[in-house]
């Protein structure tokens, strides 16, 4: 049974690991065409229509021409790297859209959608990579959404996130007179959740397996989100599992499923059910979203060295922008609205651009403001040393 599944591709791209078939509710075209497995979450969209439909899409366009700005001050020297989200935005706009706003999201370093739908400006995100923040936002701020700062350790955030849903967890039980934290308890309603993105390739880190047995022990209110986009820099996601990814965490006793990661309503509907049933107490779920980076896994990055034209042609026909605009076309959206999003995103796209290069140079000392928060020696021992180095700068300039 398992050679059968993970040799059976979807259709027309030839990535095993696919399920012959994943949860979804657009064709490739947009058209509203539910698989048999998205029967039972097709509740889950009731009451949206159009004008969501409409939000989501200004979503991905803005953040795939801020993208694409990006991607160019890279080339140019203004930022130190560039880590591209493009193919995957129908993945974060559902996901992004389905989380509440009491709701913490742990990311990894492409969920610039996200940010978006979360309150953390454009401009911010880029700032990281500009090499002038030490995360971007400040997490405390309710303006970010309970978005937490991008993640570069691979796998790292999967258990910060683990650990923030087992305070929800502490916080939920001492609310109600409980101190008692039994592992494999289930039961204890948080009233939120926890949701945190990686990818394929960090399913291999000890990191991401570690956090699973622990949200699993101690049925935290969390959802894995595994965005996998077919490579992990150049290694291919059949190099590194003989089964779909999904069914790893089943073995951890996750409640896990896999989406079509390019299909945005699926993504929300899978996405809502699953932050309920984690806030409503009833333990972790697992998603993994078949989805395809087009572009490289970072600008230092080449992908034409690993990858075949045949099959990013054949991702890039189920382009998520593309087949939520041909579903938006069948509810009688016309292109007057489609041509001001696009003239919108570009515009938005330059001023964060024009922003981006006259973004002040930070002091640094600022850099051992909030490494503890008590005065420590070693920090301040720190300091002293980098204070002097800068002075010493000045000295050489003045003889």
């Amino acid at each position: 049974m398992s050679e059968q599944i993970i040799d059976t591709p979807l259709p027309g791209d030839g990535l095993r690991g696919a399920d012959p078939d994943p949860i979804r509710f657009l064709d490739d075209e947009g058209g509203y065409a539910p698989s048999a497995t998205a029967a039972e979450y097709a509740a889950e969209l009731d009451g949206i229509g159009a004008e969501e439909f409409k939000q989501w899409y200004r979503d991905m366009v803005a953040t795939r021409a801020f993208d694409t700005e990006c991607t160019h001050l890279q080339r140019q020297g203004q930022l130190a790297l560039w880590v591209p989200s493009v193919g995957q935005e129908g993945c974060q706009v559902g996901l992004g859209r389905a989380a509440e706003p009491q709701d913490h999201i742990f990311p990894a370093y492409r969920e610039h959608a996200i940010a978006r739908i979360r309150g953390v400006g454009f401009l911010n995100v880029a700032a990281q990579f500009r090499g002038l923040t030490h995360g971007g936002w400040d997490v405390t701020d309710p303006a970010n959404g309970n978005f937490h700062l991008y993640t570069l350790v691979l796998g790292a955030q999967t258990q910060h996130a683990t650990g923030f849903a087992l305070s929800q967890v502490l916080d939920a039980k001492r609310r109600a007179g409980d101190t008692a934290l039994d592992a494999g308890e289930a039961g204890t309603a948080t009233g939120e959740a926890t949701m945190v993105f990686y990818g394929d390739g960090t399913t291999s880190q000890g990191d991401a397996n570690e956090a699973l047995i622990f949200a699993a022990s101690y049925q935290t209110p969390e959802v894995f989100v595994v965005q996998n986009n077919g490579w992990a820099i150049s290694v291919p996601v059949a190099r590194q599992s003989r089964t779909p990814l999904y069914r790893r965490a089943l073995g951890f006793g996750l409640r896990s499923v896999q989406i079509d990661g390019n299909d945005p309503l699926a993504a929300y509907a899978v996405g809502r059910r699953f932050l309920r049933l984690a806030r409503e107490g009833h333990g972790p779920g697992y998603i993994e979203a078949l989805t395809y980076r087009i572009g490289a896994h970072t600008t230092s990055d080449d992908p034409t060295r690993y990858r075949e034209n045949a099959e990013l042609e054949a991702w890039q026909r189920r382009d998520p922008i593309a087949r939520l605009e041909g579903h938006l076309r069948s509810l009688g959206v016309e292109d007057a609205f489609f041509e001001e999003v696009r003239a919108e995103a570009d515009a938005e796209a330059k001023r964060v651009r024009d922003a981006i290069l006259h973004l002040p140079v930070p002091e640094p000392d600022s850099m051992f403001a909030h490494v503890y928060s008590e005065p420590h020696p070693r920090i301040e021992e720190q300091r002293e040393w980098l204070d002097r180095y800068e002075s010493s700068f000045a000295e050489t300039e003045g003889a």
